[in-house]
């Protein structure tokens, strides 16, 4: 489309003027949802679809040539949204330099410096960043706890790394910051995981001294339809599911939710308790003690609350 800002092309502020976009407009701009924010001081046109070359580009024009992408900025730029709630509206660019190299310091993005070897870089687009293995190590050692495992769950999901790999990577690293964190949180990657909310809440079941629920179990019926139970425990006929913002906030959603777990406790007798982020955060202890009864168990004390954002 030649009529694109920029030939859809992402620009920066500076450049805006140049394309005739003056301060005032380009708030217009935004406003109207005709540019699309990529992150702080990085725009591109909102009819460009976002995707992994474009995320590139953008962070091309604030990368200096010796920096490397970490942190959740690589895993933004592997395809994976794994921002804590509180910053997805708020994305500064992560980037760090090896040890002697110098800290980056580029308006609009955070520096720092590292132990990082050849081995823990990829490069793609004219960027370099961090593999997905070490991205999901140091995001397993940074990130507070549930915000942390629903991000190496989000890897391992996605099919970019391998629990089993990531466990011996993380083993493998000695004098990290936070690597006590990693190496308890590695072996609770679980693949089948879908959404953050179901690491946050399988998390807090795993740290009541719950036995692990078998995620994402399939229950046939007798028609053979499938329905698919977040985090149970079919043994028992016992399920927990998380209730996200994102899926479960508009009535048609809830209804569809309330019939099919309906279904399954009058056809076979499922017993169910439902989490949502006010009962996996905070001083709420409700959830525990209730699946703690339906699975004869008493949960052992919470231990971390609402957490940063």
């Amino acid at each position: 489309m030649s009529d694109l800002i920029h030939d859809g092309m992402p620009f920066t502020s500076a450049m805006a003027p140049m394309l005739g976009l003056t301060p005032g407009r380009l708030r217009r701009h935004l406003a109207e949802r005709l540019v699309r924010r990529e992150f702080r001081d990085v725009y591109v046109d909102a009819r460009v679809p976002d995707s992994r070359n474009g995320r590139l580009r953008a962070i091309a024009l604030v990368a200096p040539r010796n920096a490397v992408a970490c942190d959740e900025t690589a895993a933004w730029l592997h395809g994976l949204d794994v921002f804590a709630p509180g910053r997805r509206h708020n994305f500064v660019p992560a980037l760090v330099t090896r040890h002697g190299a110098g800290r980056v310091r580029h308006h609009g993005t955070m520096g720092r410096q590292a132990i990082i070897g050849s081995d823990a870089i990829d490069y793609a687009g004219g960027i370099h960043l961090t593999t997905p293995t070490r991205t999901a190590s140091d995001l397993l050692r940074k990130m507070y706890r549930p915000y942390a495992l629903a991000a190496a769950d989000a890897f391992a999901h996605a099919g970019l790394v391998d629990p089993d790999e990531l466990i011996q990577y993380v083993a493998r690293l000695k004098g990290f910051r936070g690597i006590v964190q990693a190496r308890s949180l590695a072996a609770l990657v679980e693949a089948r995981t879908q959404s953050a909310g179901e690491s946050w809440q399988r998390l807090r079941i795993l740290d009541a001294g719950f036995p692990p629920p078998d995620p994402q179990h399939e229950v046939i019926d007798e028609f053979g339809r499938p329905f698919y139970i977040d985090l149970p425990y079919p043994e028992l006929l016992v399920g927990t599911e998380f209730d996200g913002r994102e899926f479960h906030t508009d009535e048609m959603h809830r209804a569809h939710d309330r019939e099919r777990r309906d279904y399954l406790t009058d056809v076979y007798g499922w017993r169910w308790v439902i989490g949502n982020r006010q009962r996996i955060f905070g001083d709420d202890t409700s959830f525990e003690y209730e699946l703690g009864e339906l699975l004869g168990i008493k949960p052992l004390s919470r231990w971390w609350g609402t957490g940063r954002n």
